[in-house]
C-alpha cells in the first residue's frame, strides 16, 4: 500500500464555494488519512490556495493548519499540482481553464464552464486533445432527496415517466435593509452573473440523469429587482435577469416545467422541489427528503378537492427512507474525480456534460428573445 499526494489549485479558495465546499472536503479527506482506493493506496488531497487578495488567503491558510496559497495563478499553474479546481466567479473561468489544460493539469472545475456552449465546448476539445481528466461538479444528485430520486429511477418505480417539475427559488434581499445572500457579480452580465446561466446548469443535467434529455425548450425571463447594494454598500443596476420561467419537452414526450425565482417568498417544504410523475407512481423530493405516492395508492382528488373541508393532499403521500448516513455532495463528487483519475472509473459530468447545462441557458436566452421553441442541437467534440 501506498500513499499518493495529489497537489489541488483551488482558484477562488476565500469565496463562499471555495472555503466552504471545496477547501473544506478536501481537507476532511486528508484528515482520514486519504481516500482508499481499490488496490488499498490511499490518495490524500494538498491544496493550494489561490486567489486575488493575498492578506485573506494567508488568514484563510494559517486558519486551515498552515496550507500552501499564492496570489499569482500564472505561478500556480506553472508548478507541480495536478488537478486544477475553479470556484471563482463565472466570468473567467473558460480562460483559467484553458491555461491549465496548456498547462497539463487535470480539470474539476464548478459550472458554468462558459457563457457560451460553443466555448464550453471547445473546452471539452481540448482537454481531450491534451489527455488530460476532466469534469464540472454536479453536486445536486448527490442531496439525499434527490439521490433516492435517482434510486427510485433506476428501480423502475415511475414506469412510463410522463412529466416533470422543478420549483425552485426564494427571497434574495436587495441589500438595502437586509444584506444580499448572494455575491454582486451573480447581478452583473459582465462577469458572468444571471440566474439562467447559474441554475440552468444544474437543472439540465437534473433532467437529462433522473428523467430523460432535453429536446426543446421555451422560456420567459425577467427582472424583478432592478437596483441592488454591492458588498461595498454601493447601489448599482441589475443588468441579468433574475426569474426564468421554461417549459421543456424530453425525449420520448416527457413534459417539464422548471419555475426559477430570486424573487419569490417560499411555501413549500423546500426552497427546491423536483416533482416526477409516470405510470406507476409519482415522487417528489428536496434536499433532505423525498415523499412518493404509488399508482395503487391514488385517492381521487379532482372531486374531492372541491368539498367545503377541502383535503390533506400532502397525507397521503409516503415519506421514504434515505438509508444511514449520507456524504456530503461535494465530498460524493470528489471521491469520484479521484477515483476517475487514479483508477479510471467512469465520471459521468465531463467538460462536454458542462457543454449541454451552458446549452439550456443558452436556449433559454434565445427563446426569450425570439418568443418561440427553440430546439436543443446534440453536442459533440
Amino acid at each position: 500500500m501506498a500513499t499518493r499526494t495529489v497537489g489541488v489549485i483551488v482558484n477562488g479558495a476565500t469565496g463562499r464555494m471555495g472555503a466552504t465546499q471545496h477547501l473544506r472536503h478536501l481537507l476532511d479527506m486528508r484528515r482520514e488519512g486519504g481516500l482508499p482506493l481499490a488496490n488499498g493506496d490511499r490518495v490524500v488531497p494538498d491544496p493550494l490556495l489561490v486567489g486575488r487578495d493575498a492578506g485573506r488567503l494567508k488568514a484563510l491558510a494559517e486558519s486551515r493548519g498552515g496550507l500552501r496559497w499564492t496570489a499569482d495563478i500564472d505561478a500556480a499553474l506553472a508548478g507541480p499540482d495536478q488537478v486544477f479546481m475553479d470556484t471563482a466567479a463565472t466570468g473567467g473561468r473558460p480562460g483559467l481553464v484553458r491555461k491549465a489544460i496548456a498547462a497539463g493539469k487535470h480539470i474539476h472545475v464548478e459550472k458554468p464552464t462558459a457563457a457560451s456552449s460553443a466555448e464550453a465546448v471547445e473546452l471539452a476539445r481540448l482537454a481531450e486533445r491534451a489527455g488530460v481528466k476532466h469534469g464540472v461538479i454536479q453536486d445536486k444528485l448527490f442531496l439525499p432527496g434527490f439521490a433516492k430520486l435517482m434510486a427510485l429511477k433506476q428501480s423502475g418505480f415511475f414506469g412510463r415517466i410522463v412529466a416533470a417539475r422543478i420549483d425552485f427559488g426564494a427571497w434574495i434581499f436587495d441589500g438595502e435593509q437586509q444584506i444580499c445572500q448572494r455575491p454582486s457579480w451573480n447581478y452583473r452580465q459582465g462577469a458572468g452573473g444571471g440566474l439562467a446561466l447559474d441554475m440552468m446548469a444544474h437543472w439540465r443535467y437534473m433532467l437529462d440523469r433522473l428523467v430523460a434529455p432535453v429536446v426543446r425548450v421555451a422560456a420567459q425571463i425577467g427582472t424583478a429587482t432592478p437596483a441592488r447594494v454591492d458588498e461595498e454598500g454601493q447601489r448599482y443596476t441589475v443588468d441579468v435577469e433574475d426569474t426564468v420561467h421554461a417549459l421543456l419537452r424530453l425525449e420520448g414526450g416527457v413534459m417539464a416545467t422548471i419555475s426559477n425565482s430570486w424573487a419569490t417568498r417560499v411555501r413549500r417544504e423546500d426552497t427546491f422541489q423536483m416533482q416526477i410523475d409516470g405510470t406507476h407512481g409519482s415522487a417528489i423530493a428536496g434536499r433532505n427528503r423525498c415523499h412518493t405516492q404509488a399508482a395503487a395508492d391514488t385517492p381521487e382528488t379532482f372531486f374531492a378537492a372541491a368539498t367545503p373541508a377541502g383535503i390533506d393532499f400532502g397525507a397521503q403521500w409516503i415519506d421514504q427512507p434515505l438509508g444511514g448516513p449520507h456524504k456530503n455532495p461535494y465530498r460524493q463528487c470528489w471521491e469520484l474525480f479521484l477515483r476517475h483519475l487514479y483508477e479510471n472509473a467512469p465520471y459521468v459530468p465531463d467538460l462536454l456534460e458542462g457543454a449541454k447545462a451552458v446549452q439550456l441557458a443558452e436556449l433559454v436566452y434565445r427563446s426569450h428573445a425570439e418568443g418561440r421553441w427553440i430546439d436543443a442541437p446534440e453536442l459533440r467534440l
